[in-house]
């Protein structure tokens, strides 16, 4: 059977340049065909030859000879229907009344369609079969009387017409099994079909028989009777599969397998140089030219004609032929001694890294300085780079800025969640699927051995059973082994000397400790609020405004503004988030641009909640309580400085320390030694002992649902402390920041810059240090402190006598003792 055109296919008929507008026509079937349908009286004859339709069939037709082109083009216009007849003789160009068959198919022009050659092709639909009563014309073209024949099929619900119709479908279903060129959606078209008179015809039509035959199944006019000679004629067919089938299995088995292998292997071969594809001969001729031209050391020279020589003997169609080519192909591609030419220009370096990046002058200072002596010495044998800092400060650009700057090619690897020590050095080639690491895979794309290679995340490598990659690092960073890298699936010596590593991390503490001795830490700090207007100013805001389509002259920015997001609705070291807020703001005037609503032209701080929504964080801002026991700290955090207040009270007790506040370790050590200070020192400081033992000292810090912890806050314990026992209030507007020890020393701490910036901010005028922290104040620009005083202190006893305010000013407080009651309350004064 030949099921090539079925139901419901979607098929084009003809090239672009045909006169006619052309649409996608379904060709096989029409199982909705008209049973009502009545046939005219006298029909228009088309003779065609080498087919026969049957009702209900969508089939197409190539018309060429003069008279059926009349026929065709005048019907087209009418009423498009047409009787088709087969020819007796196939091989006659001009058939007469004699030479066609007398029962045709009544059929419905659906498409015609001109083509170049001046034929023409239509798409018809058979309606009815029909019988010739006698021709009437035959020119302009043959015009015939004919009567209308009706289908007749048995009652489809009795046994032996349902056994026939199942008959036929299984034998139908056979001949697919058995013929592989049968597509599987006529499996389908069979199963959709519901009519026992279409499943019928369209068995008819689609059967692999002679025109003769075709036309003695449509003029079988009773349906049971078209039905048994179908079904013979489709077992015929079906043993004639079969027979095929043994055969070729026959045939297939007697064939040595040597001589298929060479017979396909020719047949492959010819193929190939018919299509212009690649032959193994010629693949090794190209790999040999470009061999030639590589530039690498004789060891590795000798390696590859070894290599190369081994696949030459290897059987194309073997297993190991492919994985050894692909060996093969990886040495030619990479950069073997093949590098960029830098460009030293310091100056031009400078001015990229500073339009690049706002702030950061040390970290910009140290990658100038690490150029410089790159440009003198050509050598990198030089710690490996590793910036350190939080998320979103510019780490990662910062070393694409390098590369800018020098002219070399740009590379990431991302090393978050790499677990497995085969992503560095790649797996061994008898492995199957097996690949060089991602150094190796990351220079090939560059196509230089001397990149700018950043390995960014580089602390949140992990390791499992697969092994530890920091360990497999530890030979790619270190200047003294990384001349002679070994990959596992390369197996031969390759040169990374030439390549600028910088490394990235947000945090130290996991890197491993051996790869963190062989690096260089620069740590990038968070940018302060001031540096951040100065960045959205500079860089996000154009660059958000330029994103969504808005010219300078449609928005302008506030700085007051860009400093209500940074403290309202942003809380991070970096400006990712505030990128993404500046974008969310210039998208509600996109909005409003487009919709023509009114908008800001200029944004000022008060349009910011209109646009962004109601503030997310809250900043703390100095208040000054006239209550003894309250001061005033600075505190370092990962999105900046913060200030934080102390507080203390004393109740009736036994002398017990209560801590509140969700206190670290190191805090609640700070508040023990500061209150063992003040023990220790009762009587210099002019406090009653006994007050140690009779009253509960209680330390709470707010916003208790937030940890606290650093080695910071150690003097304004103490000076908390100090307030209550003395009942001296703490100057106004003070904050301050330092640890202390058990002799009453002041230690310098760390995030000096933050401390004082977010004190400055919060309205702080004048702030308490150790004095070896006046070092790190030099480092701050003094636009940003000019309005505070900065009180330098080397012990406890100069905090308390610039902390607290005179004796003279203290608030008095009744203090009760257990053996004091049958006295009247005494008023403790010092």
């Amino acid at each position: 059977m030949n099921f090539n055109k079925l139901p419901d296919t979607q098929v084009w008929l003809a090239p672009a340049d045909f006169d006619d507008n052309l649409e996608m026509i379904p060709l096989g079937s029409a199982e909705d065909s008209d049973d009502d349908y009545v046939v005219p009286n006298e029909l228009p004859i088309l003779p065609v030859r080498n087919t026969v339709l049957f009702p209900g069939m969508v089939i197409p037709v190539t018309v060429g000879r003069q008279k059926s082109i009349r026929l065709v083009k005048k019907a087209y216009k009418g009423n498009r229907i047409i009787g088709v007849v087969a020819q007796l003789n196939q091989q006659k160009d001009e058939p007469t009344a004699d030479d066609l068959y007398k029962l045709g198919t009544v059929a419905y022009i659906i498409k015609m369609i001109t083509l170049p050659d001046g034929n023409i092709t239509i798409i018809i639909q058979g309606k009815k079969r029909f019988e010739i009563q006698n021709f009437l014309q035959e020119e302009p073209f043959l015009t015939a009387s004919v009567r209308q024949i009706d289908d007749h099929f048995p009652n489809p619900t009795k046994k032996e017409s349902k056994a026939l119709i199942q008959s036929l479908k299984e034998a139908a279903y056979k001949i697919m099994r058995l013929n592989p060129e049968i597509p599987q959606e006529a499996r389908i078209a069979l199963d959709n079909i519901e009519s026992s008179t279409f499943l019928i015809h369209f068995l008819s039509s689609n059967t692999n028989a002679e025109v003769t035959e075709k036309q003695r199944l449509l003029e079988a006019l009773e349906g049971a009777q078209q039905a048994t000679m179908l079904l013979e004629h489709m077992m015929r067919d079906i043993q004639l599969l079969e027979l095929k089938r043994e055969i070729q299995t026959k045939a297939s088995s007697d064939i040595d397998q040597q001589q298929r292998d060479y017979f396909l292997r020719q047949q492959i071969k010819v193929l190939q140089d018919e299509l212009g594809m690649d032959t193994p001969d010629r693949d090794l001729e190209e790999i040999r030219l470009k061999a030639a031209r590589k530039k690498w050391p004789d060891a590795v020279k000798a390696h590859f004609d070894k290599e190369l020589n081994k696949l030459q003997r290897i059987n194309p169609m073997a297993p190991e032929y492919p994985v050894t080519m692909n060996y093969i192909e990886l040495m030619v591609e990479l950069p073997w001694n093949e590098y960029t030419k830098d460009n030293f220009d310091l100056k031009r370096a400078q001015k990229i890294l500073d339009s690049d990046h706002f702030g950061l002058e040390k970290v910009k200072e140290r990658m100038i300085e690490y150029l410089a002596v790159l440009k003198l010495t050509n050598d990198l044998k030089a710690p490996i780079l590793c910036l350190y800092g939080p998320p979103g400060v510019g780490k990662t650009s910062l070393g694409r800025s390098v590369a800018k700057a020098l002219g070399r090619k740009y590379v990431r690897m991302a090393l978050g969640g790499v677990h497995d020590e085969a992503e560095i050095r790649g797996h061994r080639k008898t492995y199957i699927g097996a690949m060089p690491g991602k150094i190796i895979q990351n220079l090939k794309k560059a196509a230089s051995s001397s990149p700018v290679f950043i390995l960014d995340e580089i602390d949140k490598v992990s390791a499992d059973f697969r092994g530890d990659p920091s360990a497999a690092l530890l030979e790619v960073l270190d200047p003294e082994q990384n001349s002679t890298f070994m990959d596992n699936y390369l197996d031969v010596e390759y040169d990374l000397s030439k390549v600028l590593f910088i490394a990235t991390a947000n945090s130290l503490d996991t890197i491993h400790p051996a790869l963190r001795d062989r690096m260089e830490i620069i740590e990038v700090t968070g940018y302060t609020v001031e540096e951040k207007i100065q960045i959205a100013k500079k860089y996000l805001f154009p660059k958000q405004r330029k994103i969504h389509g808005l010219k300078p002259k449609d928005l302008v920015i506030e700085d007051k503004a860009l400093q209500r997001i940074i403290d309202g609705y942003t809380r991070e070291s970096g400006v990712r988030n505030l990128e993404q807020k500046v974008g969310a703001l210039v998208r509600k005037v996109a909005k409003s641009i487009a919709m023509e609503e009114d908008y800001p032209k200029t944004i000022k701080s008060a349009d910011i909640p209109k646009l962004l929504g109601a503030e997310i964080f809250d900043r703390d801002l100095y208040t000054d309580d006239d209550v003894a026991g309250i001061v005033t700290g600075l505190a370092w955090t990962q999105v900046g400085g913060e200030i934080l207040f102390i507080e203390s009270s004393l109740s009736r007790g036994k002398g017990n320390l209560t801590l509140s506040g969700q206190l670290g370790d190191v805090m609640k050590e700070s508040a023990v030694t500061a209150l063992s200070y003040l023990k220790a020192h009762a009587d210099e400081l002019n406090i009653d002992y006994r007050l140690f033992n009779h009253y509960d000292l209680h330390i709470h810090i707010p916003a208790g649902a937030v940890p606290k912890d650093g080695p910071s806050a150690g003097i304004t314990m103490l000076t908390s402390i100090a307030s209550i026992y003395t009942q001296r209030k703490v100057k106004p507007f003070l904050a301050m920041t330092g640890e202390i020890t058990l002799r009453g020393k002041v230690l310098p701490v760390g995030g000096i810059k933050e401390k004082i910036l977010a004190a400055n901010r919060a309205g702080v005028r004048e702030i308490l240090m150790c004095s070896k922290n006046g070092k790190d104040v030099q480092e701050i620009n003094q636009n940003y402190i000019k309005d505070l005083t900065i009180h330098y202190v080397d012990n406890v006893n100069q905090v308390l006598e610039t902390a607290l305010l005179p004796e003279k000013v203290r608030r008095p407080m009744n203090f009760v003792f257990p053996d004091e009651k049958e006295r009247e309350l005494e008023k403790v004064t010092y």
